[in-house]
């Protein structure tokens, strides 16, 4: 394991807006705020939005600069990359930024259900070669039914053709409803947030002229 990983897994054991549970401790019971995430840590009754696979949290930390009236949550399983999205909330005092290290598909044992008003999935791993893993994959939009309010909005932003097709086709066979689709975003008039936060995998492949897939959706 490199030195500066090691440097980062001791630095996250100092920020307060980082939480990881071993998967021992939390396989046969639910997290202490499971359901309690805005009165016990965020202290407010605001909406609560999810950033799944965030990697780095650049669009966590870049909505909650964004919107202080909301609550953002960036999960992933891997520390080292976790890091540098709780560093910078932690440095700029974002009280209504937070980060969670653990595995997606125990989603449900963090929040209880219609906790969450909202999910944002982001440049996530393609998994060309394993289907069930994919993040839009029915097993995880079952997952994520189990926390989400009725008819709330979730995003996928992706630079990848074959996912984003899989899941077009996913969301009409699971008689989802798709309420934005599109193969090339910055084609496109569309914008809300969906232009405006952009990480460092996005700058990457739009400076290579790849084209930005984009879906917004609703269970």
């Amino acid at each position: 394991m490199g030195k500066n990983k090691l440097q980062r897994f001791a630095e996250n054991l100092t920020f307060d807006n980082l939480f990881q549970v071993p998967y021992d401790e939390i396989k046969d019971k639910d997290f202490f705020l499971k359901g309690k995430w805005r009165e016990e840590y965020f202290h407010n009754d605001n909406p609560i939005v999810l950033e799944l696979g965030c990697g780095k949290g650049e669009y966590t930390v870049g909505l909650g600069e964004k919107y202080p009236e909301k609550n953002f949550i960036g999960i992933d399983i891997k520390g080292a990359r976790l890091w540098r999205g709780c560093k910078t909330a932690f440095e700029n005092k974002m009280k209504n930024v937070a980060f969670l290290r653990c595995h997606i598909q125990m989603i449900a044992s963090y929040f209880e259900k219609d906790e969450v008003d909202e999910i944002w999935i982001t440049f996530p791993d393609p998994q060309l070669k394993n289907e069930n893993k994919r993040l839009t994959n029915p097993r995880f939009l079952n997952r994520y039914a189990l926390v989400l309010k009725k008819d709330s909005i979730l995003h996928l932003k992706t630079d990848s053709r074959e996912l984003y097709d899989y899941t077009c086709e996913t969301l009409q066979q699971e008689n989802h409803g798709i309420v934005f689709a599109t193969g090339d975003l910055y084609n496109t008039d569309f914008n809300e947030d969906v232009k405006d936060i952009q990480t460092h995998y996005e700058k990457m492949y739009l400076k290579e002229g790849k084209p930005i897939n984009y879906i917004k959706f609703k269970l």
